[in-house]
């Protein structure tokens, strides 16, 4: 691994764990060989741009350099130039000056809202979620990528912005004045009861304000809502702030426990960090769910908790990043985020799954061997192991929706029927009606309505002449595709032509069969969007809660005899 050097343009500032640190001195030797390797760079960089047939520019070429080196490091170790120090403050606030949509790219090149925040100047203003982005400022979004329509969209709080919009299934540009504000989305999305007496929360990231958003959630769930066990949702939380994820554990273990120690190249980086108030719910029953996209501070959570045996931990493995970032200073106002440390739960087990200091013969990180992992205990004797990230206590695997539900999810089907329903002003009172979040279903003459919608918007003819794919493939059909190609390349083709059409008939996926096989799952997917729409992300979770095997493992678990049975009492 090399050394990581410091040098006068680097000031170190904490990101994770608060406070300033020493500096420790390199030794002479790596002094020189830091020298004579930013001399070697230094006159590499100064030939091309004195020489290079073509004009380069100097800052594109150094910031190519720049993340080029970083690549062979870890994917968190990131150049941020001074235009982006707004996405290095995003990261530990959450918050952005704008408007409060989100927008998505269809398969014709256009741009349409696919979600708008509750209560922002988006929703406000009367936007509406399929609304195709037409202009902004009077300028036209045809020739521009994603990433610059974000740029213009987001701006100083305070500051006006003009977006021309037109409505699903019309042409006319509609223009809204819209005056952007501060936009942060709520840590705790959504909090609630998910039995009469069990209480949920889910955290979606751990930015400053997560501990403090959490607290309140729980003080609602147990005072005002008679919560008496908690369910506490980690699934799909990527992180952030190691001091949040400490914070949180806090409110459920008592002062003077240690959470989390970071390990790193020099003592610099060696420290502990634990509990340092009176703890919330210090005896509350409390079920942690993960899912393979829970990582970094949500792996110190459950895997503290898990060691501690103060939580049941439920649902998937854990993605398994044991690895910490700081950000530090560079020269005319950029950053850079590097990893420091490794961080180790209470047990003293470290969760990273990957080896970045290990690669294989393909350039990609390594996995240590079952048979080399160390095994850790609980404070009641229960193993635990180091390098898979948090391993549920128990398991559920995720719901194998399949190929065809599958596709037709990663679609914009579903999200455009549910659109075209609500323009159709006789339909939108209709439903405006029927929607409980709790008790909503589709009805069978809304369903024939998807699979006619369906079968016209996936008509053969109309995607011959279009840029819309199918939206699924099973894997026989890529195989047979293969061996067609194959055939062909080895002259075998064209005296089988006939077996072969019969092998891509009896594998042409048929529309309407494939619909009606998945109707049950389908159903409740468009049931659950269109709940989306017209109550958002609380009323998503209110619909969604009591068909969750997770959540109601969870429920069951607490609730049951189960629960002191798995931590050891």
């Amino acid at each position: 691994m090399k050394k990581n050097f410091r040098t006068p343009i680097l000031l170190a500032l904490i990101v994770i764990g608060g406070g300033m640190v020493s500096l420790r001195l390199p030794v002479k030797e790596d002094y020189f060989e830091m020298s004579k390797q930013l001399e070697i760079l230094n006159s590499a960089f100064r030939e091309l741009n004195i020489f290079y047939v073509d004009p380069l520019s100097p800052g594109d070429l150094m910031k190519t350099g720049i993340e080029a080196i970083l690549e062979s490091l870890d994917p968190y170790t990131r150049y941020y130039p001074e235009s982006k120090m707004e996405d290095v403050r995003f990261m530990s606030t959450g918050e952005y000056g704008g408007v409060g949509l989100s927008l998505g790219e269809r398969w014709d090149g256009t741009f349409f809202i696919t979600d708008i925040q509750e209560d922002s100047p988006a929703e406000i203003s009367g936007l509406r979620l399929g609304d195709n982005l037409v202009e902004i400022n009077g300028q036209t979004v045809s020739n521009l990528n994603m990433k610059k329509i974000g740029e213009l969209i987001k701006g100083t709080s305070g500051t006006d912005i003009e977006l021309g919009v037109s409505h699903a299934n019309t042409s006319e540009i509609v223009t809204f004045s819209i005056t952007r504000q501060k936009i942060k989305r709520p840590d705790v999305p959504y909090y609630g009861m998910i039995s009469d007496s069990t209480g949920y929360l889910i955290l979606s990231k751990f930015t400053r304000t997560a501990s403090v958003e959490v607290r309140k959630a729980l003080i609602q769930l147990t005072d005002s809502m008679g919560a008496k066990q908690i369910v506490f949702d980690l699934r799909g939380n990527g992180g952030g702030l190691l001091r949040e994820a400490v914070n949180i554990v806090n409110l459920f273990v008592p002062k003077g426990q240690e959470v989390v120690s970071m390990r790193g190249k020099t003592a610099d980086w060696n420290k502990n960090y634990g509990t340092t108030r009176k703890a919330l719910l210090p005896d509350i029953p409390l079920v942690i769910l993960m899912d393979d996209r829970s990582a970094s501070a949500s792996e110190i959570v459950a895997g503290t908790l898990q060691d501690l045996d103060r939580a049941v931990i439920i649902g998937q493995e854990s993605f398994g990043k044991g690895l910490v970032q700081q950000t530090k200073k560079l020269a005319y106002g950029s950053r850079i985020k590097i990893t420091v440390a490794k961080y180790y739960t209470a047990s003293g087990r470290c969760v990273q799954r990957l080896h970045y200091d290990d690669k294989n013969s393909d350039g990609n990180a390594t996995i240590q061997a079952d048979s080399t992992l160390k095994t850790f205990y609980t404070n009641n004797g229960r193993p635990v192991i180091e390098g898979r990230g948090v391993i549920p206590d128990i398991e559920i695997l995720p719901e194998d929706f399949g190929f065809v539900v599958g596709g037709i999810m990663n679609s914009e089907l579903i999200f455009d029927f549910v659109v075209h329903t609500i323009n159709n002003a006789e339909l939108n009172n209709e439903l405006a009606e029927e929607i409980d979040a709790k008790g909503f279903g589709i009805s069978d003459k809304q369903w024939n309505e998807f699979v006619e919608f369906a079968l016209q918007e996936l008509d053969s003819e109309l995607l011959l002449n279009s840029k819309r794919k199918f939206p699924y493939e099973s894997n026989t059909t890529t195989l047979v595709s293969t061996l067609e190609k194959t055939m062909a390349d080895d002259g075998f083709l064209a005296e089988n032509t006939d077996l072969v059409s019969k092998l891509k008939s009896l594998v042409e996926p048929n529309l309407e069969e494939d619909l009606s096989r998945n109707e049950e799952t389908l159903r409740d997917l468009i049931s659950e969007e269109m709940i989306f729409h017209y109550k958002n992300t609380s009323g998503v979770f209110i619909y969604s809660l009591p068909k969750d095997a997770v959540a109601l493992s969870a429920v069951s678990t607490l609730e049951g005899k189960e629960y002191l049975k798995v931590l050891g009492f």
